[in-house]
């Protein structure tokens, strides 16, 4: 009579099914905390609708946007015209500034990264004084005019950086340097013309270098969407090979990936995500570098979660900034690169610390 014996597990099919178990966990923790982001981002939203100067409740916006008859003319036209169209591309930029932020410190490899370190801000600015001066007309209307000039000027910077990194090499350290050299290039010609102009044209200048809300406009809104839509199919096509990229790039390379390939395809999405929304807005500070930073506390390096993560905290973070834009004075919208600067300064500090004390332990 012969006894059957069962063989045993063996203790690498073990090991292997407990750690697909566990990715899989941390994979549904990882989407539950992007959820909580994009309530966040709802909230933030509806708080940014809701604030002003006239008086208005979550009801009436519900009912100005799908019934319009249970609304007075002049709730419907502030909630319409004024209110969800700046609320609305606060949302947007802040979202492309971030899904921007996220992959510049992945191409990079450095987490004080934005998407102006490459000098984006500083060309977008100089192009935008350049119209205002000169008074350049591409398009006949003056705040898509505006918007072209600057998003071509800051296209043109990023163009600069590709090819002398095609050049001399696509290295991360060549384009950092090469970026803080156009930025200085860049705002040295914007104060040449800030010297020459006349006061109108100066006061232009200095208000759109501050970041705005207030040129919002449905037009405007949709060619934003239009650009973070035709983002997406590319960050969901190489979210597995920029995750590898965090490795380095030998391993990398050796995994099959095209790292210069890679590092410049996603620079220039990046910058132009980051070029369209400064071109709208003007310049606003900070919420590539820290709303990278918080989708990297709750979903860690994993690029499949990371960059919608970045993506749900830039717009989040730049819907709470406007939203206190428009508290802090009654009446009165404070330029919002000054809230989001206020911000991210002592962040950006305290990031720096927490770094340095990283390499030295």
């Amino acid at each position: 009579m012969t006894s059957h014996v069962s063989a045993a597990p063996e203790p690498a099919v073990d090991a292997r099914q407990a750690a697909i178990d566990s990715y899989r966990k941390r994979g549904r923790h990882k989407a539950l905390a992007i959820v909580g982001l994009l309530i966040a981002v709802f909230a933030s939203f509806l708080v940014a609708v809701i604030v002003g100067p006239l008086d208005i409740s979550i009801a009436d916006v519900f009912n100005a946007v799908f019934r319009p008859e249970q609304v007075d003319a002049q709730t419907q036209v502030v909630i319409r015209t004024l209110r969800l169209p700046a609320a609305v591309m606060a949302v947007l930029c802040g979202a492309a500034l971030g899904l921007a932020g996220a992959q510049m410190q992945t191409i990079l490899d450095n987490p004080l990264a934005e998407p102006f370190t490459l000098g984006i801000s500083a060309a977008a600015a100089f192009g935008a004084a350049l119209s205002i001066v000169m008074g350049w007309t591409l398009i006949d209307n003056p705040q898509f005019n505006l918007a072209l000039t600057a998003a071509i000027s800051a296209l043109i910077a990023v163009a600069i950086v590709a090819l002398a990194s095609v050049w001399r090499g696509a290295t991360a350290e060549s384009m950092i340097l090469l970026g803080i050299a156009l930025s200085f290039f860049f705002q040295a010609l914007l104060s040449l013309l800030q010297y020459s102009a006349n006061i109108e044209a100066l006061q232009q200048i200095v208000f759109w270098t501050m970041g705005s809300m207030q040129r919002a406009n449905w037009t405007a809104n949709a060619i934003l969407a239009v650009v973070l839509l035709a983002a997406i199919p590319f960050c969901a096509a190489n979210a597995w090979r920029l995750t590898a990229l965090r490795l380095g790039d030998d391993r990398a390379a050796a995994l099959g990936i095209d790292v210069k390939r890679l590092r410049l395809t996603t620079l220039l999405v990046a910058s132009f995500l980051a070029a369209s929304a400064v071109a709208f807005t003007g310049i606003i500070g900070f919420i590539g570098l820290v709303g990278p930073h918080v989708a990297r506390m709750l979903v860690g390096e994993d690029q499949k979660y990371f960059l919608p993560g970045a993506a749900a905290a830039g717009a989040m973070l730049l819907s709470m900034a406007y939203a206190v834009s428009l508290s802090i004075i009654p009446g009165l919208a404070i330029p919002i690169g000054i809230i989001t600067s206020l911000v991210g300064v002592p962040f950006f500090v305290f990031l720096i610390f927490t770094r340095a004390r990283r390499r030295s332990a």
